[in-house]
């Protein structure tokens, strides 16, 4: 556990640090109030120092915003091909997040801001960070996030396919792009279709759809604890208890299924934080992973569902020919595959400076099965 420490009033302050991202404990602190201008705050955070906000909470958000539009005056620069383009767009947002993420706030023992005009963050922050007897403290943007992932998790998402909402948790990848959920609710099932895995759950809203679409008895794995508790909650509001069964932390369970489904992260890069690991998967780990324990886990005749984004190969960080290289080296056999483009805005945002990639993005059910001696 990280212990930050700063001076304030000359007195010699500590707290526990907490950081999703792993961000190491800043080594220079100065309070920051009202008073504070939002140009000294941006070249003290340029600078490595960390702001301890101890003013009013809507203008600790006012100078967040200040920070970012002076962000955001530096473009994007492009690199010389998709990958080079990609790297060069994550290592600026990455910039950006730990300049933002140098403003920062302290809970209290039971997790309150005590800070004029602060919400009340307790059980926002309790359930993202659990409970504690100490103080506590984090960068506003992180704060932000637990508050915004209280309300998601509260109001819930509205999942057509399903006829139902999702409530995710903190930490836990939400399914606001339903076009990889409608896939897995429009596939024709194999003709046996008892038993299913859904390998890296998150949410449990596949699992969920695949119950509602008649299958019998569902296996959910996830190696992000917090995702396990967000699928049993989900699974216990939609009562489908007696059908999905959550395991832990191995992407296979023991046994094999009928069916096999599997949403890996699209892009193969290293994630920056707990959240990102719905979308990025070092090295295609997890994509590896799962096709090649395919055969050893998969019934006779039964079928695997692969559900992925072309991003990668739009973005330069893999081939097609690679994809369909290590579904081969596997032995597998494609059936077919679905394809779906994006239903949500981002593709349509021209400012974006993957704008080109994201427009053109297509996502895709790969239905697989073990090869048969006639398909060597």
């Amino acid at each position: 556990m990280s212990t930050i420490h700063w001076t304030e009033a000359d007195t010699d302050h500590s707290a526990q640090w907490h950081s999703e991202s792993a961000v190491a404990v800043p080594e220079h602190v100065t309070v920051a109030d009202d008073r504070m201008r939002a140009d000294i705050a941006y070249r003290l955070a340029c600078q490595g120092t960390a702001l301890l906000w101890r003013g009013d909470f809507h203008n600790a958000r006012q100078l967040l915003r200040a920070l970012s539009r002076r962000i955001d005056r530096k473009p994007v620069p492009k690199g010389a091909g998709p990958a080079e383009s990609f790297h060069l767009y994550r290592r600026a947002r990455g910039q950006r997040a730990r300049v933002l993420g140098r403003l920062i706030v302290q809970l209290e023992p039971d997790r309150s801001l005590a800070l004029r005009r602060a919400p009340d963050v307790r059980q926002a922050c309790t359930q993202a960070y659990g409970s504690a007897r100490e103080p506590m403290v984090i960068a506003l943007p992180e704060l932000l996030g637990a508050i915004g992932a209280h309300q998601w998790r509260e109001n819930g998402v509205v999942v057509p396919a399903l006829g139902a909402r999702i409530h995710p948790h903190y930490g836990v990848f939400s399914p606001v792009r339903g076009e990889y959920v409608d896939l897995v609710a429009q596939a024709p099932l194999p003709a046996e279709h008892h038993t299913a895995f859904d390998l890296g759950t998150g949410t449990g809203v596949l699992a969920a759809v695949l119950a509602r679409r008649g299958v019998d008895h569902i296996v959910v794995t996830d190696i992000n604890p917090r995702a396990l508790v967000c699928a049993r909650d989900n699974i216990d509001r939609l009562g489908l208890t007696n059908r999905i069964v959550i395991q832990g932390p191995d992407l296979y369970p023991d046994g094999r299924a009928h069916l096999i489904v599997c949403n890996p992260p699209w892009l193969p890069a290293r994630p920056n934080s707990a959240i990102d690991q719905g979308v990025y998967d070092p090295d295609n780990a997890m994509l590896s992973a799962f096709l090649d324990g395919l055969p050893a886990h998969l019934e006779p005749g039964g079928e695997a569902w692969l559900v992925l984004s072309d991003l990668a190969e739009r973005f330069g960080l893999r081939t097609r020919t690679e994809l369909l290289t290590a579904i081969d080296s596997a032995g597998l056999h494609i059936v077919d595959r679905i394809d779906t483009r994006p239903h949500h805005s981002r593709p349509r945002d021209t400012t974006d400076p993957l704008h080109a990639a994201r427009a053109a993005e297509v996502t895709s059910l790969w239905r697989l099965t073990t090869r048969t001696p006639s398909q060597h």
